[in-house]
């Protein structure tokens, strides 16, 4: 019973009618459409992200420049962020009355903006005053580049809430100022805490106010025009 298998295999193996192996194998079949697809998608994330970091550093550098008047009309408009008051009545700084019971420490700051080019500080760090009585300060503000900076400042005081009694005769805020190369000029602040102060609940406890200053670099020819309802300095 096994000669004839035997045969049989033989048979098989030598034959070329049944068993035929292809000289050359098809190629494999490769699924790239789902990859080809979150390729594109993901390049398109990264061209997203790219177009926002650029819209954003645009809309940065624009807002730098327009942080001056839009910051100096919305906070003089509402009296808001700390914001002093900038009008003053000759007769009332004559007549106003002084609480020497009351003092407090008026504490004076100075900041730069990230372009600006000047050294700016205050010439004291802080002094005493009581309301009803005007006071001087001094800021000292330097060029040490070798080409003329124009400058242009803001302020507010902390705690806000004081702003409406911290009222300026004169200063230099939101007022361009040149200084040519390595030039250092002295810059004055006239002001007086009004009386007023003594009748507001919120201010009992209140015994000391930072005024600050920050100057920021100023493009030369821009005008940045006093609003009609803000006092302008030394008028």
């Amino acid at each position: 019973m096994l000669l004839p298998s035997l045969a049989r295999i033989a048979h098989l193996c030598s034959g070329k009618s049944l068993l035929r192996i292809p000289r050359s194998l098809p190629a494999p079949v490769r699924f790239i459409g789902r990859d080809q697809n979150a390729d594109a998608a993901r390049r398109h994330r990264i061209r997203t992200t790219i177009y926002y970091v650029a819209a954003a550093g645009v809309l940065t550098v624009g807002m730098s420049y327009a942080a001056v008047p839009l910051y100096r009309m919305f906070c003089q408009a509402y009296s808001y962020g700390g914001t002093t008051s900038q009008g003053h009545d000759a007769e009332k700084v004559e007549t106003m009355q002084r609480f020497k019971d009351r003092v407090i420490k008026i504490r004076f700051n100075a900041d730069l903006g990230a372009a600006m080019r000047w050294n700016f500080k205050p010439q004291q760090p802080e002094i005493n005053v009581v309301p009803g009585e005007t006071a001087l300060a001094f800021y000292t503000a330097k060029n040490p580049s070798d080409q003329p900076v124009i400058g242009i400042s803001t302020y507010n005081v902390i705690p806000f809430e004081a702003g409406q009694y911290f009222n300026k005769i004169q200063c230099f805020c939101f007022e361009e100022q040149q200084l040519n190369p390595h030039e250092e000029v002295d810059m004055p602040v006239f002001f007086y805490i009004d009386p007023e102060i003594m009748d507001d609940p919120k201010m009992e406890l209140v015994d000391s106010i930072t005024l600050s200053y920050t100057f920021f670099e100023a493009k030369e020819g821009l005008n940045f025009q006093m609003p009609s309802y803000a006092t302008k300095h030394g008028s």
